[in-house]
Formats: structure tokens, sequence, C-alpha cells
């Protein structure tokens, strides 16, 4: 039992404050000035943990726990939506999935929280870059472990905050690191104001500079762009007498006029491609033919899977003018229960009810979708489907590997099956991040919402209310080249978070 002496505070007094704080910082987040107000928030979560009058593991890591705690249940509630309002299951076992995976998330941050603490510093500007290297790190953890799941971080939050233009640089990591380091600071500014307030005032001039550097450039001339909702509900989706409804609205929305880009969401034809309608996709063809239109389409593939037998893929099928054969993108990073099966969970599964959870995984480098335009070279396309775009490693290592160079991203998505949730919100930041991350301009075509188009600067240019059946026609411009976090990864961010944690151990062990 941890004392009260060792807190300085009442037990539940203090536990409470790191659960309320959990709740304000997610729901900060998902305001229009998210990115500023989780910062003096966060600091008022390291003055609560201050006040513990120890270095002890257990009771740094409690109150970390606590508030991730809290922060993910708030944050990733639309799970329950999922699990319970649309698969079904009995609503105690879908409060449990939530509470038991936010706790799992919530253990990185409890880490983070214990590791910074016990390798503080005397100097106030180290010992809050040391918090900063231990929580980079636990949230680079968070992102790889069990397929990784670096959903609701700080990062993404920056998109309407101050340190997003560290990511062109050091990733979706850098900001993290500069919003621990911050928040720190603030915590700290009984000890002397003006030594906080210089370092953060000429950290911000910093990022006012970075806001001026450009590492991609505009090529070509823009493309016309028709970005189709169908906002089917998912108790539609896969039910035989609504599936003809479907391919019916889609093929009938994409001929309605041409464009030199189509995209419709993922599965949007929630049928396996040898089993569409005889003259779905001829059709198609012609009126990509003759109007030079080029299409994407989200259905079910069938491949080889690693036992030579057919599976399931997720797929992107792609139409261009002069081509005679189809382009296949098949999902990388799949959703684990949703489909993939880790070892032992048939179960789950099963409870969820979730039809095709076992699809096949396409390979990371796969090539772009060439959007094909008259009398000018191709516009190369990186395409994602559903939260692959919140992997921004994964992309970057896609972009820098490739042999065909990328000029902007397509992402396809279908999250109808999180209701009218904060989840788009949360997936339409993700995508924000990734723009700004590798400088080249994003298009979202999705079921439900948020359908858009993103800027290179991260910007939403343009947008379809979600929850409505409407389509997007805008004019999209291509870039070129590569930003400095395309070219290293997440290595100097890693590297520099790591020499800072050995750095303070070393002096730790000689003091």
């Amino acid at each position: 039992m941890i004392s009260q002496d060792a807190l300085g505070v009442t037990h539940y007094t203090h536990w409470l404050y790191c659960i309320a704080l959990g709740i304000g910082v997610s729901i900060a987040g998902e305001l229009p000035w998210g990115g500023w107000l989780q910062i003096p928030l966060l600091s008022l979560l390291w003055w609560r943990l201050s006040l513990i009058n120890t270095v002890q593991f257990l009771p740094h890591f409690a109150g970390g726990f606590l508030f991730g705690l809290a922060y993910f249940i708030v944050g990733l509630w639309w799970i329950y939506i999922s699990l319970h309002d649309i698969g079904g299951m009995n609503a105690a076992l879908s409060v449990a999935a939530v509470v038991l995976l936010s706790a799992y998330m919530a253990l990185f941050f409890g880490l983070a929280s214990a590791l910074g603490k016990k390798l503080q510093h005397q100097n106030m500007i180290l010992s809050s870059a040391v918090m900063a290297a231990a929580w980079v790190l636990m949230e680079y953890l968070r992102g790889q472990l069990f397929s990784g799941f670096p959903w609701v971080g700080f990062a993404e939050a920056q998109v309407n905050g101050p340190f997003a233009a560290i990511a062109p640089l050091l990733g979706g990591l850098g900001s993290t690191f500069l919003v621990v380091w911050t928040s720190m600071q603030l915590s700290r500014w009984r000890e002397s104001l003006v030594r906080i307030t210089i370092p953060i005032g000429l950290l911000l001039v910093l990022m006012l500079g970075l806001n001026q550097l450009r590492f991609t450039e505009a090529i070509g001339t823009p493309i016309s762009v028709r970005l189709i909702q169908g906002n089917f509900e998912q108790s539609l989706k896969w039910n035989p007498s609504a599936i003809a409804q479907q391919i019916r609205f889609y093929s009938d929305a994409i001929t309605q006029q041409a464009a030199d880009l189509i995209v419709i969401p993922e599965t949007a034809f929630p049928l396996i491609e040898k089993d569409l309608p005889s003259d779905a996709l001829p059709q198609l063809r012609a009126f990509s033919q003759a109007t030079h239109s080029n299409i994407l389409l989200g259905l079910i593939g069938i491949t080889p899977g690693p036992n030579g037998q057919l599976q399931y893929s997720n797929r992107a099928l792609g139409v261009t003018p002069s081509s005679t054969s189809p382009y296949y993108y098949d999902k990388f990073h799949l959703v684990p229960f949703g489909e993939f099966i880790p070892p032992g969970f048939q179960w789950f599964v099963n409870a969820f009810q979730i039809p095709m959870s076992n699809f096949a995984r396409g390979n990371l480098m796969q090539p772009p979708f060439q959007i094909e335009r008259l009398g000018q070279d191709s516009i190369g396309a990186a395409i994602t489907i559903c939260y692959e775009d919140i992997f921004g490693n994964e992309l970057a290592s896609r972009i820098r590997n490739s042999e065909s160079p990328f000029n902007l991203f397509i992402n396809m998505t279908n999250l109808a099956w999180f209701g009218q949730s904060q989840a788009p919100s949360q997936q339409l930041r993700l995508s924000q991040m990734r723009s700004i991350e590798t400088g080249l301009p994003s298009i979202r075509s999705t079921n439900t919402g948020i359908t858009a188009v993103i800027g290179p600067d991260g910007r939403v240019l343009q947008a379809l209310p979600p929850w409505t059946q409407a389509s997007l026609s805008a004019s999209v411009q291509g870039f070129t080249g590569k930003t400095p976090f395309v070219v290293w990864g997440n290595w100097p961010i890693l590297s520099f978070v790591s020499f800072l944690l050995a750095f303070a151990l070393l002096q730790r062990r000689r003091f």
C-alpha cells in the first residue's frame, strides 16, 4: 500500500484528479483548438504527479495509468458502438472490451510516467526532456507491439495546435515530444516564470519558422476528383437484399459525371469481385474509356494465402482509360479481430458475428495507382484502406522505397461500424498528420464520413458533412518530393530520445 506521506495527498483525491484530467485531455483533443488546450491540461497532470514525494515506480505508474485509462475510455468509446449497437455483443462484454483495450493502452502511459520520473534530472529543461523522451519511446512501442494501435495520441491533436510544424522533420513522435516537454515546463511555472517562458517562447518562434519550410512542390496541373459518400448503415452492408441497392447506387453515382479520378469507399461493392453483376465492371470500364476517368472501387478480393489456399482480401480495384486489366491494392495492415484472428480468439469473433473476418494480407510495397491524364504525365497515388493511414512510419517507408513516385494519398474507409461517434473526426486528424509528415495531399472517400480533401500542409480544403449521402467534387494538386521524415522515418527522433534516456540513466548512477 502506498502511504499518504509518499503521495503527499489523500489517496482517492489524487487518483480522482488523474482520472478527471484523463477525461479532460481526451475531450480537449476533439475541440477546434484541441492541440493548444491539451498542453495546459497536461501540465496539471505533471504538477499533480510532482506532489508524490518519492521516485518509486508504483505511485507514478498508477497516476499515469489511471490518467491513460480515463483518456482512452473516452477516446475509444466508439468501439462500444461497434461491438454492442452494431455487432450485437452483450453490453457488459462490450464495456469490458473497451475497458480492457483502454487498460492495455494505458499501460504505456503509466510506464512513461514512471520512467520519466525515475530518470528525472535536477535541471528543469533536461528533466522535462527526459519525461518527453520516455513518453515518445512508449508511444512508439504502442504503435508497434501486437500489430500496433497508435490511435488518439497527442500528435494528431497538433493539427489544431502549435507543434505540427516539426512533423515533416521528425514525424508525429516529434510533435508528441514537444507537447510533453512544453507541458512539463508549464507545470513548474512557480519555480521560475522567466526560465519557463523564454524557452517556450523561443520554441514557438521556431515553429513559426518551420511552418515556412516546404519540402515538396506541385507537379503538373490539378486533377478533378469526385468522392462519393454512400452513407449506408452497417446493418445494410452485408444484407443480401441491400447489396444490389448499394452496387446500383455507386455504379449510377460513378457514371453520373466524369472526372480525372472517381473514388468510392472501402467495400462499397460488398461482394467478391467474381460475384459482381456481370455488367458492373464492363460498364465502368466503358465509362472510363469514353470519359477518360480513372476509377477506384472498394470490394472484396480473392488472393492466394500462405498455404496456397484462396483467401479473401480487403481490396481496392482501379480502372484506368488505357488499361485492359485492373489495378489491385490489397490491404496490408489488417485490423485485429475485424480482419484477422489472433491465435486463441476465435470465440471473440464468433461473439461479434463479424463476416469475412480472416483476410489475406497484402504486401507493404505495392505500386501506386497511376492516375492517367490527357497530354500529361500520370499522377501516382498511394492507396490506404481504413486505418492504414494511422501508421506514419509505414507510409513513409512506402514512399521512400517505392520505385515509382507517390504524389498523393487516397484513403478508402468504411466507418459505419462506429455509428455517429467521434471516430470519423479522429481519423480525419490522423490523415491530416500524415499529409503534414509527408508533404503530400490526401483525399478520403468514406461511406459515412468524413469524406475530405486535405492539402500537403494538413489543412482540410473541402469536406462533406458526415452521415449524409452526397458526392464531393474538388480539384486536387499532386506534389512531388520527400520530407526529411519520409527520408529517415522515425530513426532521428528515436535516436534522440534514446540518447536522452541513456544520458539521464548515467547521470543518475553517478549521483
